[in-house]
C-alpha cells in the first residue's frame, strides 16, 4: 500500500480531541473519588481553552494551507472540530449536571441559587454584595459614546438587556423639520434597546461559601448568581429585562519578528500583554439568550455562528480547580502519596560523591524532585564548583532553582542560564525571572532565533583533587518543582566524560556561535535528532529481516510527524514488533493489515500526567535505551533544540525496561487505540488489576526502604 495514502493517518486535531475525551472519561468514571472527577472535568475545560487559543486559531488564520497528512484542509478540519467540540461540551455538562452535582448533594455539598437561600444566608450574601462586591464591580454601558468593551480573554461576563424605567425622567428630543421650517421639541422615554456588560471580578473567589443552613451541609453559591440577584442596583432608573453569561476565548498565538527585533525580552513582554485582545475564536453564552441580544453580540464581536456555544450551566469549569482543593473535602480526593527520596542519595552528605560512584536514575513523582533542587543548591555553595550552566523552559512562580542560581552567581561562580522566553503561556513568568537573574549577575541567554530551546540540561563544572569534572542532570521534564508532583518524568544524574563533553558543546552552541554535528553521545535537534531516530528505526527493520531480535518500545506525549510514522510503518512491514505509549496526539493508525499489524498504541490517563519520553531499541539483543525531551512531532524534530541521550548503566537500563513493561501491562487506566483512531479499555474480566502508577509508587517506596535500612535515619 502507498504510504502517502491519507487513509493511513489520523488528523492531529481530531486525535487531540480523542485525548480530551479520555480525560473526560475520568470525570465520568464513578470509581474515581468525587473531587478527582470534578478536577478531571476542569482539566478538560482548561485543555479546550488552550486548544482554541492555539490550534483552532492557527487553522482559522491559515485556511488556505494545503491538506494535512490525513488529507483534511483547514476548512474541513474546522468543521469537524466544531462538530466534535459541541458533542464534547454536551458530555461535559451532562456529566456535571446529571452526575457530579447529584453526587455532591449526596455528600451534603450543595450549590444554591439566590432564591434557594434561607433568610440568614440571604442576609449574609446581601452584606457581602454591598460591603465587597459593589466596590469592585464595573458596569459598562454600551451606546454611541461608549462602544462595546474589550472583554478579557476567557473572563466570565454578564451581558444585560435594559429597558427604561417608566418613572424615569423623559428624554428631551430636539429636531429640525425641514419641510415645515421649524424646530420640533418632544419628550420621550429612553429607548428600550439598551445593553451593558458587567465583568465577573476575578479578584474574589468565584465559588462563595454560605453560612450553614442545615447541620452538616456545606452550601455554596456562584459569584455570578450573587451579582445577578442584585443586578438592578447597578442600573438604577432602568429595568433589567434579560441577562446572559458571556465568555470570549481569543487567539493567543504570539507574532514575533525575531530577526528584526532589537530586544527580544521587551518584544515578548509587549506581545504577551497584547494576547488578551486577540480576535475571538470561541464565544460561549448562556442558553436561552434572546435573538435580539444575540444579533447585537454578533455585530459587536463580529463572529461567525460556527464558533458559538450556547451553554446550559455555569461557564468556565476551570473555576472548579480551586474548589476541589477545599480543606474539608480530603475524604473525597485521592489519598495523598508522598514521593520517596531518591535511594542513592539517602544519608549521603554530598551528591557529587554519589554521582561520581555511579549514574543515578530518578523517576518522578514517585521519587521526590528534591534531588534535583538539592543538586543545584549544592552546586551553588560548593567551593569546588566553578560554573553552572542550565536550560530553563518552564519554572514555577517561586522557583527554588532560580534562587539557587542567583545565590551561585553571588558566590562568584560563573552561572549561565538559557531562559526560553517563547515557552507558551509561561512567557510572562520567564520574562520576570530572566530580569531578576540578570540583576543578580547571572548570564542570561534568550535562545536561538527561530528555535525554541526545549531540552532539559543542567551542567555543573567542579574542580576536584585529580581533575576538572563535569556533573549533569539530564531530564525529560521541566525544572519545575510544582509540576514535578503531578507529571511523570525521568531524569539521569551522571558524570560520564563523553556526556559531559557533549553537554559543554551544547552550551557553546546555545550561548555562542559554535556549530557542530560532531556529538559523541547526544543527538540534538534540529540537526541530528531526526536522522538519529530514523537510523535506529531502520536498523531494527534490517535486524528483523536478518532474523535477529528486533523490537521498538517507545513512550512519548505525541506522535504526529509523517516521516517518523512512515519509518515505523516500514519497520512493522519488516517484522519489527513496535509498542507505543502515546499519551495524547497519535496520527499513526495501528493494526492495519500489511502496514501496521505489528504496531500497538496505548495511552494512560491517570492521576499523574504521563510526560516522560523513553525509547528502547532491541538492537539484536543488546538494547539501546534513550531518554529525551522530544516527542515525535515536527516542531520537536525541526523547530526546537532537543536532546536525546543514552542510558548506558545496565542496572538503570533494566530499571527503565521494568518501568515500561509495568506501564504497558496496565489494565486499569490504559486505553488501546483502534485502527480508526478511537480508544477502548482492555478487557479485565478474570484478570488481576494492574494499576501502573500505583505500582511505580510502591516500587519507589520499596527501594527507598531498602536504602534506608543500609544507612542511618534519613538525611536530605
Amino acid at each position: 500500500m502507498n504510504l502517502q495514502d491519507p487513509n493511513l493517518y489520523v488528523n492531529r486535531e481530531l486525535s487531540w480531541l480523542e485525548f480530551n475525551e479520555r480525560v473526560l472519561e475520568e470525570a465520568v468514571d464513578r470509581t474515581n473519588p468525587l473531587m478527582e472527577r470534578l478536577k478531571f472535568l476542569a482539566i478538560t475545560a482548561s485543555n479546550l481553552d488552550e486548544f482554541f487559543m492555539v490550534r483552532v486559531s492557527s487553522l482559522m488564520h491559515n485556511e488556505s494551507m494545503s491538506p494535512d497528512l490525513s488529507g483534511m484542509t483547514p476548512t474541513t478540519q474546522l468543521a469537524e472540530i466544531y462538530k466534535r467540540v459541541h458533542e464534547m461540551v454536551s458530555k461535559q455538562y451532562s456529566c456535571f449536571t446529571r452526575s457530579l452535582l447529584p453526587a455532591l448533594e449526596k455528600e451534603n455539598i450543595r450549590f444554591l441559587s439566590y432564591a434557594q437561600l434561607d433568610d440568614h444566608q440571604k442576609s449574609h450574601i446581601d452584606s457581602y454584595f454591598h460591603d465587597v462586591l459593589y466596590q469592585v464591580l464595573t458596569p459598562m454601558a454600551i451606546d454611541q459614546s461608549r462602544p462595546f468593551p474589550n472583554l478579557n480573554n476567557r473572563a466570565v461576563n454578564i451581558f444585560i438587556e435594559l429597558a427604561a424605567d417608566k418613572d424615569a425622567p423623559a428624554v428631551r428630543k430636539v429636531e429640525w423639520l425641514e419641510a415645515e421650517n421649524r424646530w420640533n421639541i418632544t419628550d420621550e422615554l429612553a429607548s428600550n434597546h439598551k445593553y451593558a456588560v458587567v465583568p465577573v471580578p476575578t479578584v474574589v473567589p468565584r465559588i462563595v461559601e454560605l453560612p450553614e443552613a442545615e447541620h452538616g451541609k456545606k452550601d455554596f453559591i456562584l459569584l455570578e448568581n450573587i451579582i445577578l440577584a442584585h443586578i438592578h442596583e447597578l442600573f438604577l432608573g432602568n429595568i433589567v429585562t434579560k441577562t446572559a453569561l458571556l465568555r470570549v476565548t481569543r487567539s493567543s498565538d504570539l507574532t514575533i519578528d525575531e530577526e528584526d527585533t532589537e530586544d527580544l525580552l521587551d518584544e515578548m513582554a509587549r506581545s504577551v500583554r497584547g494576547r488578551r485582545w486577540g480576535e475571538p475564536v470561541r464565544i460561549e453564552v448562556s442558553k436561552g439568550i434572546s435573538k435580539q441580544a444575540m444579533g447585537f453580540l454578533k455585530d459587536a464581536l463580529a463572529f461567525d455562528k460556527s464558533i458559538l456555544y450556547e451553554i446550559n450551566g455555569p461557564l468556565d469549569f476551570t473555576a472548579w480547580f480551586s474548589f476541589t482543593s477545599y480543606s474539608d473535602f480530603a475524604h473525597l480526593r485521592n489519598k495523598p502519596i508522598q514521593p520517596c527520596p531518591a535511594p542513592p542519595f539517602v544519608n549521603r552528605d554530598n551528591m557529587f560523591d554519589v554521582i561520581k560512584e555511579r549514574d543515578v536514575l530518578v523517576h518522578h513523582p514517585y521519587m521526590s524532585f528534591d534531588s534535583v533542587l538539592r543538586f543545584v543548591q549544592e552546586a551553588a555553595v560548593d567551593t569546588g564548583v566553578l560554573a553552572i550552566k542550565m536550560t530553563l523552559y518552564r519554572v514555577s512562580g517561586q522557583s527554588p532553582i532560580i534562587k539557587s542560581l542567583i545565590q551561585a552567581a553571588e558566590n562568584g561562580k560563573q552561572v549561565s542560564v538559557l531562559v526560553e522566553l517563547k515557552a507558551r503561556f509561561d512567557e510572562e513568568n520567564n520574562i520576570n525571572w530572566a530580569r531578576l537573574m540578570e540583576k543578580s549577575g547571572v548570564h542570561v541567554i534568550y535562545g536561538l532565533i527561530g528555535l525554541k530551546t526545549h531540552c532539559k540540561v543542567c551542567l555543573v563544572v567542579r574542580r576536584e583533587d585529580d581533575a576538572i569534572r563535569r556533573y549533569m542532570h539530564l531530564g525529560t521534564g521541566n525544572y519545575n518543582e510544582a509540576t514535578a508532583k503531578i507529571y511523570t518524568d525521568v531524569g539521569l544524574f551522571t558524570c560520564r566524560e563523553t556526556l559531559g563533553q557533549d553537554a559543554s558543546m551544547l552550551f557553546n552552541v546555545l550561548t555562542g556561535y559554535s556549530k557542530t554535528t560532531d556529538w559523541q553521545k547526544f543527538a540534538v535537534a534540529p540537526v541530528t535528532l531526526r536522522p538519529g531516530f530514523l537510523r535506529l528505526i531502520d536498523q531494527e527493520g534490517k535486524n528483523a529481516k536478518d532474523g535477529k531480535p528486533a523490537a521498538i518500545t517507545a513512550r512519548m506525549n505525541s506522535l504526529s510527524d509523517k516521516v517518523m510514522i512512515q519509518a515505523l510503518y516500514k519497520a512493522s512491514q519488516a517484522g519489527v514488533k513496535i509498542r507505543l505509549l502515546v499519551r495524547g496526539i497519535c496520527c499513526l493508525k495501528p493494526g492495519i493489515v500489511g502496514i501496521s499489524e505489528n504496531i500497538t498504541v496505548s495511552s494512560i490517563v491517570d492521576r499523574y500526567l504521563e510526560h516522560s519520553r523513553v525509547f528502547i531499541f532491541e538492537n539484536a539483543g543488546r538494547p539501546r535505551i534513550y531518554l529525551s525531551s522530544a516527542d515525535w512531532m515536527g516542531r520537536n524534530l525541526d523547530r526546537r533544540v532537543e536532546v536525546l541521550f543514552p542510558v548506558e548503566d545496565e542496572t538503570l537500563q533494566e530499571e527503565l525496561i521494568s518501568i515500561m513493561e509495568i506501564s504497558l501491562s496496565d489494565n486499569v487506566k490504559r486505553r488501546d487505540m483502534k485502527p480508526n483512531g478511537t480508544y477502548s479499555k482492555p478487557n479485565r474480566r478474570g484478570k488481576t488489576a494492574i494499576h501502573s502508577q500505583m505500582i511505580h509508587h510502591a516500587n519507589a517506596a520499596e527501594s527507598y526502604t531498602a536504602a534506608a535500612k543500609t544507612h542511618f535515619p534519613l538525611k536530605i
